[in-house]
């Protein structure tokens, strides 16, 4: 065999293996580039997933913004009153904690050399109001002397204390009884405070006004088809002759009784003033026929 065929047979070989070997690299670069790809995306998703916490926390009238940051001594109070503020604000303090935790365990294994969530992690060390201590317990049924989630953390003391002296428990004692204390019946409106006496007060009367009695029951009224029409376009009957006599003899002793004997004259005319004349006096009304 020459060494040409040999160099020939060499190349046969060789020429595939080489194709061989450029497309399995060619597939491994692609299968990195996928890994790459995925890893970006699954980060992306970790930061979007953190972001929408972060709005949540941030939320107008949210108390979960006192869990992620350190406000201070003075706010602390403020703050442990609003988280417990209600059975539903507590239950809202313990899934956003849970959430937290859920995210800073995806970090860790997405890149667990890196601390892409390194607030995250200072706030579930701190573990305010031991709410964190209570979610491992709860959900990983973790202990101060073995839990998994102690990988996570750089300093795990005060989840271990928070979990063997109950914090969480504490806090929520403390405010159980104003979750159920009687809520105050709300104050009426002014309006109707105002309006009230009046509707009930009597009304005033005027001096001099009559005020209505009811009829006893012993009287009895005529109806109204009982009393004649009266109608003022014709005239009054004649009074009859026992009523004409009364009603002169009553005009005679009014006349008499007007009638002043010791009445002195009139002064002289010359002393009034010009133009003013005496009235005569009242003559009285004939009787009528």
């Amino acid at each position: 065999m020459t060494i040409d065929v040999l160099l020939n047979r060499l190349l046969r070989l060789i020429v595939p293996a080489v194709a061989v070997i450029a497309a399995a690299l060619a597939v491994v670069a692609v299968i990195d580039r996928l890994a790459q790809d995925n890893a970006a995306a699954e980060r992306r998703e970790l930061v979007a997933r953190g972001d929408r916490l972060t709005a949540l926390a941030l939320a107008p009238g949210s108390a979960l913004a006192c869990l992620d940051s350190g406000a201070g001594e003075a706010a602390e109070t403020a703050c442990e009153a609003a988280v417990f503020a209600s059975p539903q604000s507590t239950a809202a303090a313990v899934a956003y904690v849970g959430a937290r935790l859920r995210l800073l365990a995806d970090a860790k294994a997405l890149d667990p050399a890196g601390d892409s969530f390194a607030a995250t992690r200072r706030a579930i060390e701190l573990d305010r109001y031991g709410i964190a201590a209570h979610v491992l317990a709860s959900r990983d049924l973790c202990t101060a002397e073995r839990c998994g989630a102690f990988a996570l953390l750089a300093d795990t003391n005060a989840l271990k204390s928070n979990m063997k002296a109950q914090a969480f428990d504490q806090y929520v004692s403390r405010h159980t009884a104003a979750w159920n204390a009687p809520v105050p019946a709300a104050a009426p409106a002014p309006a109707a405070v105002s309006a009230a006496p009046a509707a009930a007060e009597p009304p005033v009367k005027a001096a001099g006004e009559l005020v209505a009695h009811p009829l006893s029951s012993k009287y009895t009224l005529p109806s109204a088809a009982s009393i004649p029409a009266v109608s003022i376009m014709n005239a009054e009957p004649p009074l009859s002759k026992a009523a004409a006599d009364a009603l002169a003899a009553q005009s005679k002793a009014e006349a008499k009784a007007d009638a002043k004997p010791d009445a002195k004259p009139d002064a002289p005319s010359e002393t009034r003033p010009e133009g003013d004349v005496p009235m005569p006096p009242k003559r009285p009304q004939a009787p009528r026929d």
